[in-house]
């Protein structure tokens, strides 16, 4: 009975995972097809990212139904109750991932019917960034590997940089021809939902980390460069 007992709890934790790498699987998917449709002016790719969200969400639901099952049932404790809260975030993290992707999906249908403009292309390159960033932490989270969690919450530095570069091109280009505040905006707003889409692979390789070890990464040790908030805008042509 015993041995029936502890498979039966095996066998949960299982299918617990196995839930969650099929949702990181589909939203990693999905964030590749709105960063293409960005980068190829592709109508169905954006169209597929959108469409995607449902089942994103459907799968975040089933991962939560699944991890409550174990809580109440199996009162699991260390690697186990570690193991089944990681679930429960991990699939928060990857569905606001997956409103990312929508979003950026929705903007690249506007995207399309406008002139091309050459900063998608730098837009492009940030956001394969993320999606290796969101690569790396899932193998890590299906390997239990804190070695690769750590190093994935120790690059988030790299996006932000990305971020604030492509951020300053946008505000000089707004100031040098009004004309494209329209569309700049639109980039910005992509912009930003990748930077953000890299913050929660961040949170994943934080929550990995602690699921493998026990232990926490610094929240306040995180590497950070996204200056924004705080940067002066770019001189007018002329005025300096």
């Amino acid at each position: 009975m015993n041995e029936h007992i502890v498979k039966s709890f095996t066998e949960q934790l299982d299918s617990l995972a196995n839930c969650v790498a099929q949702m990181g699987g589909l939203v990693e998917a999905q964030f590749a097809n709105a960063i293409e449709a960005i980068a190829k002016r592709d109508a169905r790719l954006a169209e597929g990212a959108i469409g995607t969200d449902e089942r994103v969400d459907q799968l975040q639901q089933s991962v939560e139904e699944q991890a409550v099952k174990v809580l109440a049932l199996r009162q699991p404790m260390a690697v186990d109750l570690r193991t089944t809260l990681a679930a429960i975030r991990i699939a928060s993290e990857l569905e606001r991932i997956g409103d990312y992707a929508k979003n950026i999906g929705k903007r690249a249908l506007i995207l399309n019917r406008e002139p091309p403009i050459r900063l998608t292309q730098s837009l492009a390159r940030m956001g394969r960034q993320a999606l290796t960033q969101l690569k790396t932490v899932l193998d890590a989270y299906s390997d239990h590997d804190a070695k690769a969690a750590k190093n994935v919450w120790a690059q988030d530095e790299e996006i932000d940089e990305l971020y604030n570069s492509l951020f300053r091109e946008l505000l000089t280009y707004m100031m040098e021809d009004p004309r494209t505040i329209g569309l700049c905006t639109h980039l910005l707003f992509i912009a930003k939902n990748i930077e953000r889409a890299g913050d929660h692979a961040t949170n994943i390789a934080e929550t990995v980390y602690h699921m493998s070890t026990g232990d926490y990464l610094r929240y306040d040790k995180r590497p950070k460069a996204d200056v924004t908030s705080t940067a002066p805008l770019p001189s007018e042509p002329g005025t300096e």
